[in-house]
């Protein structure tokens, strides 16, 4: 009898690597477990606040309190089947993929402006039935990365470092920056606006950008603020979001009541919150939008400052592996990781500060916990790929 032949654990060939399965021990020590694990807990933790937060006012209207609960556990499920395929995807694909990344996110911001809805004020949503909408601005932050991740990489070889990036790279990248950039300020999403540069802005640094050019774009960006606000660019209701932030007095029942009620909510949690399912502000549905942009505040009240606090660690986690993941990395895949770690890191700081009254209210969820299909996807997309550069690293003996 001759013996069964045995399966490849080293280059599996093709653009996915390895027919290795996950359920090897081998295999899963190519992954990055503890961005895993953090990235798991915070999708659990995730669905058990968007539960609270809307069971109880699905149950007031004589709705199944968990229809909420079922959506979000579907969309974490779709964004983990894409974290793994992106995951086995061979990180050299980058060249290839960027581009394409980059080109489909900007057909589907010019696609909301023909077909898109209008949701909470902001014209940014395509509806495609059965109660999902698609948001192409948070694709469009993993598009934009990808594509000036290939830009800046075209100047290095394999491994080999370069100088600054030339005056006509950074007109370039400025130039793919614009575009996704202005479509979605047209919407307007101010939000994802911020997102979108704050990524770039990463990517823009660990190529090696000179310190001059970088404090220049600062000062442009806030010149291009302020004549955006002088022009009308914002909507109204962004305004006035911006002036409850400056003055949470000064409008109380209008503009400051979402950011007031989240303080009470955030305030009545103490060091150990009133229990899950028990916060008095979310059973009592005081909190708009609670269970997307004000989800913070839910954790705040029913788990607590020390739950809080847990949270905020596997943030940390996620935001510690994914930067050591970018310093392993070389060319195109460092630029790619560093410019997701600021996108996470910086969405993540803007909606716990608007909760906390820190930040104004921009509309943005908390990444891997607030309810929304399209961010789950594009930031399961975002993770697996640092997980694919992680495994092209630990080939090369990182």
């Amino acid at each position: 009898m001759t013996a069964p032949a045995r399966i490849p654990v080293r280059g599996g060939g093709g653009p996915y690597g390895s027919v290795r399965s996950l359920s090897d021990p081998r295999g899963l020590r190519r992954y990055d477990l503890f961005l895993l694990v953090a990235v798991g807990l915070l999708c659990l933790t995730g669905a058990l606040l968007v539960w609270s937060a809307t069971r109880h006012q699905l149950l007031a209207a004589g709705g199944n309190p968990q229809t909420y609960l079922a959506k979000h556990l579907l969309n974490t499920a779709l964004g983990a089947m894409l974290l793994f395929l992106a995951a086995r995807v061979d990180s050299r694909l980058l060249r290839l993929f960027g581009p394409l990344l980059y080109a489909a996110s900007v057909l589907g911001l010019l696609a909301v402006f023909v077909i898109g809805s209008t949701i909470n004020g902001a014209h940014a949503w395509i509806v495609i039935g059965g109660g999902f909408e698609i948001q192409p601005a948070e694709f469009a932050k993993l598009g934009l990365v990808a594509a000036l991740a290939v830009l800046f990489g075209q100047r290095l070889g394999d491994g080999r470092q370069a100088g600054p990036p030339s005056g006509r790279q950074l007109a370039a990248a400025l130039m793919l920056s614009a575009l996704p950039l202005g479509l979605i300020m047209l919407q307007p999403d101010l939000g994802s606006a911020l997102v979108v540069s704050a990524a770039s802005f990463g990517v823009l640094i660990s190529a090696g950008v000179r310190a001059r050019w970088l404090v220049l774009l600062l000062v442009l960006g806030v010149v291009a603020a302020v004549v955006a606000i002088k022009a009308g660019v914002l909507a109204d209701y962004q305004l006035q979001r911006f002036a409850a932030f400056t003055n949470p007095s000064r409008d109380p029942q209008g503009a400051a009541y979402n950011i007031n009620q989240a303080h009470i909510a955030i305030a009545h949690g103490g060091w150990f919150g009133q229990g899950l399912f028990h916060g008095a502000q979310t059973r009592g549905s005081f909190v708009p939008e609670q269970q997307t942009d004000f989800v913070f505040s839910v954790a705040g009240e029913e788990l607590g400052f020390l739950g809080s606090a847990a949270i905020l660690g596997l943030f940390a986690v996620v935001l510690w592996r994914g930067t050591r993941i970018a310093l392993a990395a070389t060319g195109s895949s460092r630029y790619l990781a560093a410019g997701i770690v600021c996108w996470i890191a910086f969405q993540t700081f803007e909606n716990v500060g608007m909760n906390l009254g820190l930040t104004p209210v921009t509309g943005l969820p908390l990444p891997f916990i607030s309810y929304g299909g399209s961010s789950m996807f594009a930031q399961g997309l975002a993770i697996g790929l640092l997980q694919a550069i992680h495994r092209r690293s630990s080939a090369r003996g990182f």
